[in-house]
């Protein structure tokens, strides 16, 4: 049993552990030939957030959906190299909206340079991606298209709110559905499309993406409550810091309003104030760690898990669909 890619995923079989080690590798190599440019300047830009390292979690996906046909066919590793792109072009416009300071461990792009900087090498990798893309074929061309509108719609839905009236927590599963699970559903698609896997396959690995997806962000959600740096790779309370909404958060809110609890509005006060302050974050951050919402994020994260590893049974019995079920585990560990 060998441990590959994110979060210790445990592989099973020597074949399979070679196919995606391979796969794995020759992203790598794909992701810094994408990331090359003419212009000095653009190619340290643009490899900044490549050079951070990261999960992999999208191109891992992408190399396990190809074990439903021929993981060895030419599109595979061209496809899981353009969801990373633009998995990572996200990255450097998400951190000029947040104003991030960091990113994986360093500087983000935007505190580098500058904002112009990080917004035009993000449009930089996408137009690498479409390159690529480019020679995939048309239907590529429109499967990436199609996630790209839904992640831009997330992201503008985020920035918008809900609507009047509109459940927030609702909303937000909304907005992440197009943020976080489209790029992910792709990656399952994209696998098993390149490896000529039959369309119900096809199906199945998308919508099995679509949910892991959720899954993950809410994951991200807890962990940026319930975890130290250590053990989560980035500082906790950064999402409550940057006033970004998240799961816990939304529910605690939802409580406030629907039973009015002192403690609970008090909490929200405390949000709703200078989160600059370490000890101001540090005592929102033993709050939430101790509050019943933080255990609600904790349920709805483990119930679309089990979601997209209930999405797998049609699937025959194989060390690829157990290992796509140990990514379920792993998301699910990440939570608490």
């Amino acid at each position: 049993m060998t441990v590959v890619g994110p979060f210790g995923l445990s592989v099973r079989d020597q074949a399979l552990e070679t196919d995606v080690q391979t796969g794995l590798a020759a992203v790598e190599e794909g992701l810094l030939d994408a990331t090359k440019s003419e212009v000095p300047f653009i190619t340290e830009a643009a490899r900044h957030l490549v050079r951070a390292g990261g999960k992999r979690f999208r191109p891992l996906l992408v190399m396990l959906a190809a074990q439903f046909g021929d993981p060895h066919a030419p599109g595979i590793v061209p496809s899981a190299v353009v969801v990373e792109l633009t998995h990572l072009a996200t990255l450097y416009h998400d951190d000029v909206m947040d104003e991030a300071d960091v990113r994986r461990g360093v500087p983000s792009a935007n505190a580098r340079w500058d904002n112009s900087v990080a917004v035009l090498t993000g449009d930089f990798l996408f137009a690498r991606a479409s390159r690529i893309l480019a020679d995939l074929g048309p239907e590529a061309v429109r499967i990436q298209a199609d996630a790209f509108e839904r992640l831009v719609t997330g992201q503008i839905l985020e920035t918008a709110g809900p609507r009047e009236g509109q459940d927030p927590v609702g909303h937000y599963l909304d907005v992440i559905a197009g943020k976080t699970g489209s790029l992910i559903a792709v990656s399952g698609r994209f696998g098993a499309i390149m490896a000529g896997a039959d369309e119900r396959v096809v199906d199945i690995l998308t919508q099995y993406g679509e949910r892991l997806g959720t899954a993950f962000q809410l994951a991200d959600d807890v962990l940026d409550i319930a975890s130290d740096s250590h053990e989560s790779g980035k500082t906790p309370g950064t999402d409550l810091r940057e006033g970004i909404p998240t799961l816990p958060v939304l529910l605690l809110r939802a409580r406030a309003a629907e039973h009015g609890r002192p403690e609970d509005v008090e909490l929200c006060a405390l949000l709703d104030g200078d989160l600059t302050d370490d000890a101001r974050l540090g005592e929102v951050l033993r709050r939430l760690r101790a509050h019943p919402a933080l255990d609600q994020a904790r349920r709805d994260t483990i119930r679309y898990a089990e979601e997209a590893r209930a999405s797998l049974a049609p699937l025959p019995e194989c060390y690829a669909k157990a290992a796509l079920e140990e990514l379920c585990d792993a998301v699910v560990h990440r939570a608490g």
